[in-house]
């Protein structure tokens, strides 16, 4: 069985509903992404989790619901006296901000263990992770991580890598480039935002960001723009394509979306026109919704 593994940190996830009350989920960047390839990807595909998280109840809670959405949480490690983290969205005019509380998230250990890591990643057709997979490790845990992948890339598995930044979540400028730098080296594609990466590492346009990101390594590059062109480097040729234009009710999670449905698409041979349009209508209908996880997407097929 061909098998997507996505890595990174599941949280309980507080969003708000139109009422202003606070509906309780469980979500994070890169598990978004497998909730949604778990549903676009054909049933001979295995999508797994691969995370730490506690012994205690709500981190029971959180690998019943990964298993119930169809995620093979084979790839969970538990550890005691850790826990889950958590985080709370706020909106306003469709545009999302996040207050965590991850102190004690067991995810933050989840290259501690060397010998797990490389058994866990062994064999996977497609490993997915991000920049905030990177962040909230210790630099050293980072390397050891990065270093794993590199092995697992070399016996053939297809990385990629989502740059997602968090500036909090890093110890300064300088260690979020110096993250992100190294994990997209290590990456088959890489799915950078445009705003993002011209903040932070200066990038005159888009092409700018593909040419930066493939100088590194990457096969392909898909940089999203937002409502903007996106624009595709694959293979050495830049291609270029128009979302649709919609009325956005929330963002969360519109990256993580349309990296699940690129990655399905690309996975499962489709070319880089079908992946694209694709991965725009699937966010597209996401940025529409309230919260990360968008059921009645899936409900109306």
């Amino acid at each position: 069985m061909t098998s997507l593994l996505a890595l990174g940190e599941c949280m309980i996830e507080l969003a708000p509903r139109e009422d202003g009350a606070l509906r309780k989920g469980f979500a994070g960047d890169t598990f978004n992404t497998a909730w949604y390839a778990r549903r676009l990807l054909p049933d001979d595909w295995s999508v797994a989790y691969g995370t730490c998280v506690g012994t205690d109840m709500v981190s029971d809670e959180m690998v019943a619901f990964m298993t119930g959405e169809g995620i093979d949480t084979s790839a969970i490690r538990r550890i005691p006296d850790r826990t889950v983290g958590l985080y709370m969205i706020s909106l306003r005019e469709g545009e999302r901000s996040f207050s965590y509380w991850r102190g004690q998230s067991a995810a933050r250990l989840l290259a501690a263990d060397e010998a797990w890591l490389d058994a866990t990643l062994a064999g996977r057709s497609c490993i997915h992770l991000s920049g905030i997979t990177l962040a909230i490790l210790t630099p050293a845990h980072r390397e050891a991580l990065c270093a794993a992948l590199a092995r697992a890339r070399a016996q053939g598995c297809h990385i990629a890598f989502d740059t997602n930044l968090r500036p909090r979540l890093w110890e300064n400028a300088e260690a979020m480039k110096a993250g992100l730098t190294l994990g997209a080296s290590v990456a088959d594609t890489v799915l950078p935002s445009f705003d993002e990466e011209t903040g932070l590492f200066g990038d005159s346009s888009p092409a700018a960001t593909a040419d930066r990101y493939a100088a590194l390594g990457a096969r392909e590059v898909c940089v999203k723009n937002g409502g903007q062109a996106l624009h595709i480097l694959s293979e050495g040729d830049l291609h270029s394509f128009t979302p649709p234009a919609v009325r956005q009710v929330d963002s969360t999670a519109a990256g993580d979306s349309f990296g699940a449905a690129w990655l399905a698409a690309r996975l499962t041979g489709a070319d880089i026109e079908t992946a694209a349009e694709r991965a725009m209508a699937l966010a597209a209908q996401v940025i529409q919704e309230r919260g990360a996880l968008v059921r009645s997407i899936f409900d109306k097929v």
